[in-house]
């Protein structure tokens, strides 16, 4: 280096020079900016950290107006006697709620250890734990340790529940921090036992269990309160994850995670060594697989026929009456924790199970037939859709006569292999099939307590039920009446309002239709003057129908409207086919059952407990009341009852179908020692049978035939009426004799038994029931008389029976006595006609559609 005078003057020089200054200048300059402005964007960034913070801050839920109670509760059905018959939970419903009180202090405390064991010191949010899980995440880069406290994962359960769709980081860290807010706030307004019993009875615990109520029963069958500590180290250890933790699936893990629970316990001073001992050598994993089996072997989980009606009720009253969409409905039913009573008499509806459980009660012959609907995938990726019609179409190219009915289902499933093959052999995938064989012939029930409306027990089929919802041939499936209708649509009205009594006579003699059809009796005899008592007794067809042209069939089809029946045509748009066709039952087919769409089982049982129930009909109730989740009154379920006919009606029609049964068409289905009053009814080609009956007590219906609509054979025509008889006798085991009341409207009178009116000598003589309106007044004219007049022994004594011997005896007839030939599953116009183009154009009357009526001819009912 030169130090010397001139070296050192020029480098002065150059120091003190103009653009050495100007370049400090600048160098100092920006550093300068570059600190202000590096202050500014911190101050920036801290501002819109701030104000982003504070955005999420306040779009957070209001505290005031969150609910961290659980969101879905199971609800429960109960019979007539508070016993609980069924659970009703959608899948992430099935939740007892318990009260921390309820829930055993060990498991609260096996929950705190594991799940966040600064619960009792924190303020919602547990600043340790959040050091701790980042500092884990910056050494190991393991992000898998949480820090939400109990209070957060509550909010993340019952409040942020859409958290299980986040799909970005900047959604999941949004939440998280209003979940973070609003736990501090939580806890500012609730305390910490209110958390924790919440918490408790949200959280997932596996195996379809929500809540520690619903995982006891699971896991253990018993209740809450009932555990040991072992068993809520088990719970505890869940919810982590409810699937790898699942003790009937995965023991082996849920052994080392209870493991882990009581250490935490004994570690946080929870329990004592001598306690974590027990615990550890306690054996609950066989107990909880004997649990299972027990489980599995008393749990059914297929509705009943019962109660696949009562939960459609049920959503339609909330929709109704509470105004809520088909969907909250269905979301209340099943996530709603409700409690519905129902009018369900287990009693009774376990005598139905089992008598149609019964093979002996059933024809020897059994065929079956297919329901089947099979969904492909084809080549091209499309989903096409197959039905039993189809299959059905397909095999009749070969064979014309094809059906559905196959001797066993072995038989049948051969024919769906094949059909399935056919479609499979262009590359198609299977996606989804149904195959069902169902017993036939087929049968419904129903049995309704006439004083309360209350349906006390149905079943819609026989054999096994092997799912929820399914059809229902007692409150789904329309079939024709037969002669059961002619009591509700012909003589009900006739004695009512007509004038008309029992002693009323037409004379039985061939008849015809408007248009010329001939009205056929199912004997295909006549017997002359008869009464109505007698036609009803052994079901004459031409009287009925003679009846029915009096009383006009208009009227006729309003009393069935007011018996209760929804399924009648009355030539509106409503009732319009796909031809353009408008049909009406207001014709005199109706008289015999002839009828577009058919009755459903249940309604026609209605409507003859109307009639034992003094002539007021009670729309059938299926349950009482229901209870919301805090235990009020949702919907009160009171009866809707009216007047249809007088009380001397029903009285009438009782006592004249009292000799059906006597008698009549109806012997099969005496009871002892109690009355029976009932008509029975048979289509012209036996494709349905009926009897529906009452005693003082219920009223019970029973419907037998092929779904499809096929003819009865020989074998199969009496088997309802044993049904019918089985199944009231056992219900009325035990139940005191009871006979049907007379009402002070009626009185009994002697009259000419041809001509109905006050007798003289000379006069046939029958003892007769009346309505004292209707009494005759006038003598008989028509036979020969002297001076004096006959003692027409006017009589007001109920105890007396009526003297009715009419000309035939048909008690032992077997369906020969009470077909119809009232056009039946054809619609037909006021002049019997089956329709213009004489094709079956019910629209509905053949439950599957096939339409195998014989449309030359009117269907008759013989019993």
């Amino acid at each position: 280096m030169n130090y010397g005078k001139k070296s050192t003057a020029k480098k002065r020089t150059a120091l003190i020079s103009r653009s050495s200054m100007m370049g400090k200048r600048a160098r100092v300059s920006f550093i300068r900016v570059l600190f202000v402005s590096l202050i500014a964007l911190c101050i920036a960034v801290t501002c819109l950290g701030v104000g982003s913070f504070r955005g999420v801050i306040d779009t957070a839920p209001d505290v005031d107006d969150i609910d961290i109670m659980p969101l879905g509760y199971a609800t429960f059905l109960y019979d007539d006697a508070g016993n609980q018959i069924r659970k009703l939970a959608a899948p992430d419903s099935n939740r007892l709620p318990v009260t921390l009180e309820q829930i055993p202090v060990d498991l609260q405390h096996a929950v705190v250890a594991i799940e966040d064991e600064r619960f009792y010191e924190h303020n919602g949010i547990d600043v340790k734990g959040i050091l701790r899980a980042g500092m884990k995440a910056l050494t190991t880069g393991d992000f898998s340790e949480g820090a939400s406290t109990i209070t957060q994962q509550l909010l993340k359960n019952n409040v942020f529940t859409n958290w299980t769709s986040e799909s970005t980081q900047l959604e999941r860290f949004t939440r998280k921090i209003q979940e973070q807010y609003l736990a501090v706030q939580v806890e500012k307004k609730t305390d910490k036992d209110t958390i924790l019993e919440n918490y408790l009875n949200t959280i997932n615990l596996g195996a379809g269990s929500y809540g520690v109520q619903a995982a006891a029963r699971q896991y253990f069958d018993k209740d809450v309160w009932d555990l040991n500590l072992s068993e809520c180290a088990t719970l505890a250890g869940i919810t982590q994850n409810p699937t790898k933790f699942n003790p009937i699936i995965n023991p082996d893990s849920n052994r080392k995670r209870r493991k882990e629970v009581l250490q935490h316990m004994l570690d946080q001073n929870y329990i004592t060594q001598d306690q974590y001992d027990e615990a550890l050598a306690d054996d609950i994993y066989s107990r909880i697989q004997a649990a299972q089996e027990k489980n599995s072997s008393t749990d059914n989980t297929v509705y009943t026929y019962f109660e696949d009606e009562l939960t459609d009720q049920i959503i339609n009253d909330l929709m109704n009456i509470k105004g809520y969409t088909k969907k909250q409905a269905t979301n209340l039913l099943y996530s709603g924790g409700l409690k519905v009573y129902t009018t369900q008499d287990s009693k009774i509806q376990n005598i139905l199970d089992e008598e149609y459980a019964d093979p002996s009660n059933y024809p020897d012959t059994v065929q079956y037939e297919l329901d089947y609907a099979l969904t492909v995938t084809d080549p091209d990726g499309n989903q096409v859709n197959y039905s039993k019609e189809m299959l059905q179409l397909y095999f009749q190219n070969e064979d014309p006569d094809f059906d559905l009915l196959f001797d066993s289902p072995e038989d049948g499933q051969t024919y769906v292999d094949k059909y399935k093959a056919s479609i499979l052999a262009n590359g198609s995938k299977v996606l989804a099939e149904r195959v069902n064989f169902a017993p036939q012939p087929q049968s419904s029930m129903s049995v309704i307590d006439q004083h309360t409306g209350y349906v006390k027990a149905l079943i819609g089929g026989r054999g096994e039920k092997t799912a929820s919802l399914t059809l229902n041939r007692a409150t789904d499936t329309t079939r024709q009446p037969g002669s059961t209708f002619k009591i509700v649509s012909t003589y009900a009205p006739a004695l009512n309002e007509k004038g008309m009594t029992l002693a009323t006579t037409f004379e039985d003699e061939p008849y015809e239709y408007p248009d010329g059809s001939p009205v056929n009796n199912a004997t295909r005899s006549y017997n002359g003057t008869t009464t109505i008592r007698t036609a009803i007794q052994n079901s004459i067809n031409v009287v009925a129908v003679k009846c029915l042209e009096k009383v006009t069939p208009d009227l006729g089809l309003k009393y069935l409207d007011n018996f209760g029946f929804t399924t009648l045509a009355h030539g509106t748009e409503a009732d319009k086919d796909a031809n353009g066709n408008v049909w009406s039952d207001a014709n005199l087919a109706t008289a015999l059952g002839g009828i577009t769409r058919g009755v459903t089982n249940v309604e026609l049982c209605a409507s003859y407990a109307a009639i034992a129930n003094g002539g007021n009909y009670i729309k059938p109730i299926y349950y009482t009341k229901i209870l919301d989740h805090n235990g009020n009154v949702l919907i009160e379920n009171t009866a809707a009852e009216r007047s249809v006919i007088k009380e001397s009606t029903a009285f009438l029609l009782t006592s004249a179908m009292e000799d059906v049964v006597k008698q009549g068409t109806g012997t099969a289905c005496q009871l002892d020692n109690i009355p029976v009053a009932g008509k029975t009814g048979t289509t012209e080609a036996y494709n349905d049978l009926w009897f529906v009956g009452y005693t003082p007590y219920y009223t019970c219906a029973v419907w037998s035939g092929y779904d499809n609509n096929e003819k009865l054979p020989d074998y199969a025509r009496n088997f309802h009426k044993a049904l019918w008889k089985k199944v009231m006798t056992r219900i009325h085991e035990g139940l005191p004799s009871k006979e049907f009341e007379k009402p002070a409207s009626v009185e009994k009178l002697s009259v000419c038994e041809e001509t109905g009116l006050l007798p003289r000598a000379g006069c046939p003589v029958i003892t007769e029931y009346f309505d004292v309106g209707t009494m005759p007044t006038e003598y008989c004219d028509q036979h020969f008389y002297d001076s004096d007049d006959y003692d027409y022994n006017y009589d007001t004594d109920s105890s007396d029976q009526t003297d009715n011997t009419t000309d035939t005896d048909n008690s032992e007839s077997s369906d020969n006595g009470d077909t119809d030939n009232s056009g039946d599953s054809n619609n037909t116009d006021d002049n019997g006609n089956s329709g213009d183009d004489g094709t079956d154009n019910t629209g509905g009357s053949d439950d599957n559609g096939d339409g195998n009526e014989d449309d030359s001819s009117y269907q008759v009912d013989y019993y």
